[in-house]
């Protein structure tokens, strides 16, 4: 019999490390029907989130790494971490506020990714379980740290409801003018991680975004946002997720698959609405999106190379896709999106909830 009273199969003892004298753990939420998510608190990494199939059969549909030492080094340094202080790119790394120009550090190509190579996913954070089901993760980002100015003090609450929702509650205070952009870059693979993962083209799959952001060669927005109609962005019907993800289209090219920002559908900006749902069709699995952010990054894991992940499972090209609920990428740059500016005396707020089912 194994000592391992979970159904991930997660000891807390793989996860802890001390790392510039703070502790890393693994923390595990469960729900009243006994479904699991774990996560550690080394960038808010989810490792495991366990929902059955229409068959009753338990699996874990979220990538990512069974110890800390491979969370650390993972090829993939965002594989279900807490993004910040802004996710998703912003042009050369530059950006204006009051008239001060701030550089960021260049690590995607010509520009700034997701908050810089020792953003939110790779800070330990202070950890505070809430009960079974709830864990909340606090972090101060101190003035300058990574380019942004500000001292940033940003709660996370992570909730896992009996209805399997995960719910990630997000509030954060600055004491100077700054950026946020948070999200959460959650690698989901809801026909379940395994040897190799299974694609993710044969998802079915609706966006409720009638608009999205084209990009560049480097992935800066081009300026417009467009209409999906006609396009292989149009998920406003269910359809594969690999239907035109390799469109003779220089969008799809541009992305190498789905990397976009689709621009969602609100009748009043931050409210709690639907975003996206994925079925898969063997499994029987469905998730949902829904959250106050005015756009959602879809990304379609196009550059993953077969790199080994929990329990031996190995996580090939475009064997998860990711749904990182935020505002527009390089917003700071363009005042036309809506606003990423944080003032003193203001509080960020953000609600994303990926629910777990299956289909009727």
């Amino acid at each position: 019999m194994s000592t391992i009273q979970n159904l991930c199969g997660m000891k807390a003892a793989d996860f802890q490390k001390e790392i510039d004298g703070k502790k890393t753990d693994l923390f595990i939420l469960k729900n009243a029907k006994g479904f699991e998510v774990a996560i550690t608190n080394y960038g808010g990494a989810l490792v495991a989130i366990m929902v059955p199939d229409k068959d009753g059969n338990v699996a874990n549909v979220i990538q990512g790494h069974d110890n800390i030492d491979e969370v650390i080094t993972s090829p993939e340094p965002y594989l279900s971490t807490l993004i910040g202080r802004y996710g998703n790119r912003i042009c050369k790394g530059k950006f204006t506020l009051d008239g001060k120009e701030y550089n960021l550090a260049i690590n995607n190509g010509p520009n700034a990714l997701h908050g810089g190579p020792t953003g939110f996913h790779k800070r330990v954070w202070d950890a505070k379980p809430l009960g079974e089901n709830k864990l909340q993760l606090n972090y101060v980002a101190a003035d300058m740290e990574e380019g942004f100015p500000g001292q940033f003090a940003i709660e996370v609450v992570y909730t896992w409801t009996d209805d399997c929702e995960l719910v990630i509650d997000y509030k954060g205070t600055t004491d100077k003018k700054t950026i946020v952009n948070m999200t959460h870059h959650g690698y989901f693979s809801i026909a379940g991680i395994a040897n190799p993962t299974p694609t993710i083209e044969d998802l079915i799959c609706e966006i409720n975004a009638d608009y999205y952001v084209p990009i560049d060669d480097t992935s800066i927005p081009l300026g417009s946002i467009d209409p999906v109609d006609g396009t292989p962005f149009d998920f406003r019907k269910p359809k594969p997720v690999g239907k035109d993800i390799d469109a003779d289209d220089v969008q799809t090219k541009n992305g190498a698959g789905y990397d976009h920002c689709f621009v969602l559908n609100k009748k009043e900006p931050g409210e709690l609405s639907f975003a996206a749902k994925i079925t898969e069709p063997k499994s029987g699995r469905t998730m949902e999106v829904y959250t106050t952010e005015p756009g959602v990054q879809v990304y379609t894991d196009n550059w993953a190379t077969g790199y080994p992940g929990q329990h031996g499972a190995t996580f090939p090209r475009r064997s998860a896709i990711c749904f990182e609920a935020q505002h527009f990428p390089d917003s700071p740059n363009r005042p036309y999106f809506p606003s990423v500016v944080l003032n003193p005396g203001e509080v960020y707020t953000q609600k994303t909830v990926y629910k777990f089912g299956i289909t009727d």
